[in-house]
């Protein structure tokens, strides 16, 4: 039986293959560590799970309003005008609540980009968006960014890259897989390149803004730039914030009325509406107190000086701190290419990482710290012990 080109030219997602074959191996009685997996190993904060129980008592139960909520979508927006840098006036029309962050990217995607169409993807870069401008026919244009300018886009990288054929460009600051961060001058860079070519949407992948370790004005945002509103994009969710991936909400914003009814049409192709449950819990979390939010963060601070500590010892790994996110990215040339040692961790050290062949940087894997301190201190000697030898 037959199955579509467009299924069959998207490749399965590394980082997921990697967690199956490490949760194999732990039924199997192997004794492995996960980094794997981009997901907080926190609970869910105890007044969104009792928004959610309230939701099922009180019958959210039922098809929703396709583009989401009205009371989520408001918050939403008020959680959007209160993101530091931001000089835009956001408004709950400008939001769809999707199912996760990544279907908001997918929508965003299938609604601009015309077979042949050209999408600029600085990597190294999440594994999902290059899949993505795939199913939509579109034309993945790679940039490959440099160590040396912590992976981040250079102006002079833009110019190159963008031609006639340019609809979009993607971005994520805080970046899986490598932490780094924009600043406000680089964004701004980057914006006057982009003024050059008003054809080109910019979508900001926004997801990991709350997990920052850099000045008190971050987390910075293409949201600064009034000029470019309807040009912008702005994807993220509750996911990685409030440690609720398996609540699916996510959201897009656009100041761009013709696009946000062309994604909420799709939408309502697709889905209808994003959980209703799920919704309220959603809402719960962007309005009631955000303190869980700041112990998340200074917890995965820790982490990361933890793990930048041991990471540091081990001669010949070379890394940027990260100042988001909570990833380490290191190249790990030196003793091979990143496929080669994510594949001898995982079979002699029992440690799962991701090479970082799945981001576009071969050179390197990708090492996710949202695990215990106890657990990265035995993945780092493991690791040290395996690359020593």
């Amino acid at each position: 039986m037959q199955l579509s080109d467009r299924v069959l030219k998207i490749e399965a997602s590394q980082s997921l293959v990697m967690t199956a074959r490490a949760k194999a191996m732990k039924a199997a009685g192997v004794d492995v560590i996960s980094m794997s997996l981009g997901e907080p190993d926190m609970d869910t904060p105890k007044h969104v799970q009792k928004a959610a129980q309230e939701a099922v008592a009180n019958h959210w139960s039922h098809y929703g309003p396709v583009p989401g909520i009205p009371t989520l979508r408001e918050a939403v927006a008020n959680y959007q005008n209160s993101v530091a840098g931001n000089a835009i006036p956001w408004i709950a029309d400008d939001v769809l609540v999707s199912v996760g962050a990544k279907m908001a990217i997918y929508n965003a995607l299938q609604a601009v980009i015309n077979p042949g169409d050209e999408v600029i993807i600085p990597t190294p870069s999440w594994v999902s968006y290059s899949e993505m401008v795939k199913l939509a026919e579109g034309e993945v244009v790679r940039v490959e960014t440099k160590y040396e300018d912590r992976y981040c886009l250079t102006p002079e990288q833009l110019k190159k890259a963008l031609t006639p054929k340019t609809r979009m460009i993607i971005l994520c600051s805080p970046n899986n897989p490598t932490g780094s961060v924009y600043s406000k001058e680089e964004l701004e860079q980057l914006a006057t390149v982009l003024r050059e070519h008003p054809d080109v949407y910019i979508l900001a992948d926004e997801i990991y803004n709350e997990l920052l370790y850099t000045s008190p004005d971050s987390p910075i945002t293409f949201s600064a730039f009034p000029d470019l509103a309807e040009r912008l994009i702005i994807i993220n969710g509750v996911s990685k914030a409030y440690a609720m991936t398996g609540y699916r909400i996510g959201w897009l914003m656009s100041k761009n009325k013709a696009l946000i009814n062309a994604c909420i049409r799709l939408q309502g192709q697709q889905i209808t509406c994003a959980t209703m449950v799920a919704q309220k819990a959603a809402e719960a979390a962007l309005t009631g107190d955000q303190k869980c939010v700041e112990e998340m963060r200074k917890v995965f601070a820790s982490r990361r000086e933890l793990i930048c500590e041991l990471a540091a010892r081990i001669p010949g790994l070379k890394f940027h701190k990260p100042q988001g996110a909570f990833y380490l990215f290191p190249d790990v040339s030196a003793w091979g290419t990143g496929d080669e040692v994510a594949e001898r961790l995982l079979e002699e050290a029992h440690v799962a990482v991701v090479s970082g062949s799945a981001f576009g940087c071969p050179s390197c894997i990708r090492l996710s710290y949202a695990v215990s301190g106890d657990e990265i201190r035995n993945a780092m000697e493991r690791i040290a012990a395996l690359l020593n030898k």
